[in-house]
């Protein structure tokens, strides 16, 4: 198991990464300083069936008493409606201020389960247990929390820190091939935006990663989470540094938003948008285009789209791109890279943006 620390302070907390450490989830956050106590685990029913009882079990054995909360799998759930039936299961299950709230699943419930713990009771402590690729290289650390309107993504939300992430990598062996590559997208970005080597380590190992190697993916997903670990510690709520980790998002979640959520997996939207800030970056910041090409073709390789729909190349993307947080009036403000591994912030006007991005 490898083990480090996310320094925030009085909010700093263990980052754990290995195989089996499921099993060890109760005592785990017990030295994290949880419990024991009455906590609910939120889950989907996917990962529910698949990790609920082993994570109950931990629990139960550190002294913790557990209340298991499903809800559908699935984007979907990242809504109002689920948030208000969550809220009722936590007020039958008497889950009190001590109390704590265990998120096991990927992103979508880390997000919606860590709102949950940051507005229940004007919050409880938080355990995140993510069991996705992308939320064990990205979603899972950092704290944001938050759900979608029908009109965008992860407009209502706050920064909530959890007390512990557990990342266990066996969870990933029963991943679809397709969410393990969305994954892939986010390890893409550190390596696009902060570690140049990472990009020539990530060509070499990419078989025995596509291959889940328990030893490469322990490696990747905590080299992952410690880029991202720095870049949170210097800037815990968004404010400057910390914007760079919108690499290829902002598109991404334009994508996902005008698309219906759902049809296009987060990572592959991100894939896509990762793509058109690559070009971006060859005309507006510099980027070698031979070192653009090599991003490009890491992404492909991983089995990632690399292609906006035609249907996304004109008013649909600029109405989503008017409703996304890094807006200023009519331009909007991008993370690009003039070379591999250094990021920075440009901004485009919206109609300029849309036109160039029609290639």
């Amino acid at each position: 198991m490898r083990t480090f620390r996310v320094e925030l302070g009085p909010q700093s907390h263990p980052v754990h990464v290995g195989a089996g450490i499921l099993d060890q989830l109760g005592a785990l956050a017990r030295d994290a300083g949880v419990g024991p106590t009455r906590i609910a685990i939120i889950t989907d029913s996917c990962v529910g069936k698949l990790y609920a009882t082993r994570a109950i079990a931990s629990l139960h054995s550190a002294g913790f008493v557990a209340q298991l909360i499903e809800v559908p799998a699935g984007e979907t759930s990242k809504s109002i409606e689920t948030l208000s039936t969550v809220y009722d299961r936590m007020a039958a299950a008497e889950i009190e201020r001590g109390g704590a709230v265990f998120a096991l699943g990927g992103g979508v419930v880390g997000d919606l389960a860590g709102f949950v713990a940051a507005s229940w009771l004007r919050g409880i402590a938080l355990v995140q247990i993510p069991t996705t690729l992308t939320a064990q290289v990205d979603s899972a650390l950092g704290g944001k929390t938050g759900i979608n309107l029908s009109s965008a993504k992860n407009l209502v939300g706050a920064f909530y820190q959890p007390r512990a992430i557990v990342a266990d990598i066996e969870t990933l062996k029963t991943l679809p091939d397709r969410e393990f590559r969305e994954g892939l997208a986010e390890v893409i970005k550190y390596a696009a935006i902060l570690d140049a080597p990472m990009i020539s380590d990530l060509e070499r190992d990419l078989p025995r990663i596509l291959a889940r190697d328990p030893a490469a993916l322990e490696l990747m997903v905590e080299r992952s989470l410690r880029h991202k670990s720095q870049v949170v510690a210097a800037d815990p709520h968004e404010g400057g540094l910390r914007k760079i980790l919108n690499f290829g998002h902002t598109v991404g979640h334009a994508l996902e938003a005008t698309s219906g959520y759902g049809k296009y997996l987060h990572g592959e939207a991100v894939a896509i948008g990762m793509i058109v800030a690559t070009r971006l970056s060859e005309k507006h910041a510099g980027l070698n285009t031979e070192e653009g090409s090599r991003l490009c073709t890491l992404i492909e390789r991983a089995g990632l789209p690399t292609r906006l729909p035609d249907s996304h190349l004109g008013a649909n993307l600029a109405a989503a791109l008017r409703l996304d947080k890094k807006r200023a009036g009519s331009h909007i403000e991008f993370i690009l890279i003039d070379r591999l591994g250094h990021a920075l912030t440009h901004k485009i006007e919206i109609e300029a943006l849309v036109s160039e991005i029609g290639w």
